[in-house]
């Protein structure tokens, strides 16, 4: 505990930094000019951006890569408004966001001053916490005390905002020590049955997702499929989780689980549209998750242990009973799962005119390091790359979420080059998620943060044209601009890039833009005609 006299934003910031927190993002606005003030004298960087969307979403895209607080400052009203998306989508992953938000002052309030709204019940539906701090005694502890909650699971973003008159003024007042992040305790009955059910199951398949990234419980995934032989796949932030390349990960052949398993283990994500809202074919359903309120309501499962995953994947993995033998199943599995990427061979070489999108993906696993992080902002042209790109280690996947809000990519890129400077980092963005959030290439020049930027340029948006023709025989509102330069728009702000019509030049293209010292976009020209393989039923 510190006592500290100073303005608002010295007693916010000395209490973020009790987190770790090391950066802010923001668009300038004279609302949280205290905020700036304090992050220049603590040494704590300004990230300031083009749109408080982009600002929201870095936070958040911080806070996925490094598990520590990420923080979005925002001027009152619009400023705060402009970040809801963002702060949804945070909902949605169980992202530790912390917005700090500008506000009217308390003392003239009703009055009508500049952009004078109330933003908290906007803000509580889609936060764990969401208050109005009313002195500046009171912002150090208020600070800290919100920060924990976003830190505990289950994890989400929280919202404070400071009134004119409260975040200018001076005071002193109590800056608590960060507190240990505690999560509830699992029933080890649960943990025992779930064990045993594993033990005993002849067909057994796991799936984790990002909650299992978020309690950093990685070591003890591998410690469990490992003793009881689970092939296992991933989702979200679980990705890269247990690398690609493990005897035991698979990808390609999800659909057996509907059909052979008898026995579906799901961690640390919830049994939504991606999962078949948890309906597996005749397997059982155990469903581990961080905290009770996770558990599914709409599915009956097995059983469903709640709390610190680590513990419980780690108390699973002890049964000391006597288990099945899975490598009759594993093998099953792996032929699957080969003969399925020998069949992709040709669409990752796919020579046609326009550029197929499989093709950009085979040149881009050419060149991809195993730690590249790879950003997803996108419909079809991204969930190519949800088939076709690996990942090998934790933190390296960066998808919107289930919310599948587009323009989270030029703000979670800004995050990555700050959070890694020295590894790949590889945005990729249909061209109709690059209108939410291309002028933010500006941010990236002016803060010295190169990145490449792969459009996916087939001129429509795919994800809603084809469906529509196929119900309707016809399509409206589905179309863009066929071939547009976003290169040149990237030029235009600083950066550099150039546009790929020839599939035989993405190669070197690629090289070229991973080799620049500045935001670098390939501009893509893929075929309208294709459409990605949907298989999901989406509600």
């Amino acid at each position: 505990m510190t006592e500290l006299s100073g303005h608002g934003g010295e007693h916010a910031v000395r209490a973020l930094r009790r987190f770790g927190v090391r950066e802010i993002f923001t668009l300038s606005g004279g609302h949280i000019f205290p905020f700036y003030d304090a992050a220049r004298a603590q040494d704590v960087r300004i990230v300031d951006v083009r749109h408080e969307a982009t600002a929201t979403f870095a936070a958040e895209g911080m806070a996925k890569l490094t598990r520590r607080p990420g923080v979005a400052v925002l001027t009152a009203g619009p400023g705060v408004t402009n970040g809801v998306s963002a702060v949804t989508s945070a909902w949605f992953n169980g992202s530790p966001l912390v917005v700090l938000g500008g506000r009217a002052p308390q003392g003239r309030w009703g009055a009508g001053s500049l952009q004078e709204f109330d933003h908290v019940p906007v803000l509580a539906p889609i936060t764990k916490h969401a208050a109005t701090v009313t002195a500046v005694e009171r912002i150090g502890t208020d600070v800290v005390a919100a920060t924990t909650a976003a830190l505990t699971p289950h994890r989400g973003p929280v919202f404070l905002d400071f009134p004119l008159d409260v975040i200018f003024a001076t005071g002193t007042g109590d800056v608590p020590d960060r507190p240990p992040i505690t999560g509830p305790e699992p029933d080890p009955d649960d943990v025992h049955r779930a064990a045993a059910m594993l033990a005993a199951a002849e067909r057994p398949a796991l799936i984790a997702g990002t909650d299992l990234y978020w309690a950093g419980a990685w070591g003890a995934l591998r410690e469990l499929v490992e003793t009881f032989g689970v092939p296992t796949f991933v989702n979200g932030l679980g990705r890269g989780c247990l690398p690609a390349d493990h005897h035991l990960a698979f990808s390609r052949t999800r659909g057996l689980i509907k059909t052979e398993a008898d026995l579906v283990v799901v961690v640390g994500t919830p049994l939504d549209f991606r999962l078949s809202f948890g309906q597996f074919g005749d397997a059982g359903v155990v469903h581990i998750v961080d905290h009770p309120s996770q558990r599914a309501a709409h599915v009956e499962v097995a059983v469903s242990p709640a709390g610190d995953l680590t513990a419980i994947l780690e108390g699973m993995a002890s049964w000391e009973g006597d288990r099945r033998d899975h490598t009759a199943w594993i093998e099953r599995l792996r032929a699957a799962e080969d003969e399925a990427a020998a069949a992709e061979a040709a669409l990752l070489a796919a020579a046609t005119t326009p550029i197929k999108p499989t093709r950009v993906y085979g040149e881009l696993r050419r060149v991809l390091d195993r730690d590249a992080v790879v950003i997803c902002d996108g419909g079809d042209f991204v969930s190519y790359a949800g088939r076709y790109v690996d990942s090998f280690e934790p933190g390296c996947w960066l998808d919107p979420g289930p919310y599948g809000c587009l323009g989270t990519g030029l703000g979670y890129a800004a995050a990555a080059r700050l959070a890694h400077p020295d590894r790949q980092v590889v945005l990729l963005l249909g061209d109709g998620a690059a209108g939410f959030s291309l002028m933010d290439v500006d941010t990236l020049v002016r803060h010295r943060l190169p990145v490449v930027i792969v459009v996916g340029n087939n001129g429509i948006w795919g994800l809603e044209k084809h469906p529509m023709k196929l119900l309707y025989g016809y399509d409206v509102a589905a179309d863009l601009q066929p071939g547009c330069r976003y290169d040149e728009v990237v030029r235009a702000l600083g950066g550099a890039g150039e546009t790929v019509t020839d599939p035989s030049e993405l190669g070197d293209a690629l090289k070229r833009a991973l080799a620049a010292d500045t935001p670098y976009l390939v501009n893509v020209i893929t075929d309208p005609a294709d459409m990605y393989p949907r298989s999901s039923n989406l509600a």
